[in-house]
Order: C-alpha cells, then sequence, then structure tokens
C-alpha cells in the first residue's frame, strides 16, 4: 500500500515541477500559484478554528486532517492567493497518501520549480510550518 502511496507522491511532484517549466518567469508562476489556489475544494468555515491553525504563517492558514494511517485526507485555505497556492501544491503530493509515505516523502518540488528561492523568508517559513503540520498528522496516525 504504502510504496504505491509513495510512487504516487512522487508522480505528483514530477508533474508539479513540468507544470512549471512551462511557465518562463516568476509572474507567469505566480499567476499559476494563484490559480491552483482558486481550484481548490471549498474550505468549511466550521473548520476555521484556533485548533485547525498553522502557526508559523505570516498570513491565516487552516488545516485539516481526516482518514486513518492508511490513507490520509487533508484540506486546508488560507486568506493569502498565494498561501492558498502553494496549499494546492501541497495537498497534491500529500494528500490521500498513507502516513508511512507521507513521512516519507520530501518536498523536492519546493526546490525544482524555483520556489525556495522566490518565496520571502515569511512566506518560507509559512510553508515549512504547513509541511511540519502534515507530517505531525502523519506521525499522531502512525502512532495510533
Amino acid at each position: 500500500m504504502s510504496d504505491t502511496s509513495a510512487a504516487a507522491a512522487e508522480a505528483a511532484q514530477d508533474a508539479i515541477i513540468d507544470e512549471f517549466s512551462f511557465f518562463g518567469d516568476w509572474t507567469e508562476r505566480y499567476q499559476y500559484l494563484i490559480d491552483l489556489g482558486r481550484k481548490l475544494a471549498p474550505f468549511r468555515e466550521e473548520w476555521k478554528t484556533e485548533a485547525n491553525k498553522v502557526h508559523g504563517c505570516q498570513s491565516q492558514v487552516w488545516l485539516v486532517a481526516s482518514g486513518d494511517a492508511n490513507r490520509l485526507e487533508f484540506a486546508a485555505t488560507s486568506d493569502s492567493a498565494i498561501v492558498t497556492g502553494l496549499i494546492a501544491l501541497l495537498l497534491r503530493v500529500y494528500s490521500g497518501r498513507s502516513a508511512q509515505a507521507i513521512v516519507a516523502t520530501e518536498p523536492r518540488f519546493v526546490d525544482s520549480i524555483g520556489l525556495a528561492k522566490h518565496l520571502s523568508p515569511t512566506r518560507s517559513n509559512g510553508l515549512a510550518a504547513m509541511l511540519q503540520t502534515v507530517k505531525q498528522h502523519a506521525r499522531n496516525a502512525l502512532n495510533g
């Protein structure tokens, strides 16, 4: 189970890297990120609680997890359009995967598409905080 889940996470990263390679400059890439964020499933208002807030982000970010160690699903949103786009990328890689695959998958797409260089320090910290939260949910699921 986790082998296919990990392979799917890697395939999602490859697809993201391919998509971003089509854009010549960062203005286009930021626009694409914003567009990806707009396509996320609606985030329910009742999920916007302190318990679901991701700390370490400059903008407001809420993230909820459901499922178990075999398959974790994530939903998230932000009050920032670019951060919501980052969430869309993270969910593509990590949502719907086994907890084992989530813990094992490093977000190589961040460096590969140049995000690490083009995000402000506060957004980079926020992305790291979101990733940490996703991986913590997976570790919690593994520990029962």
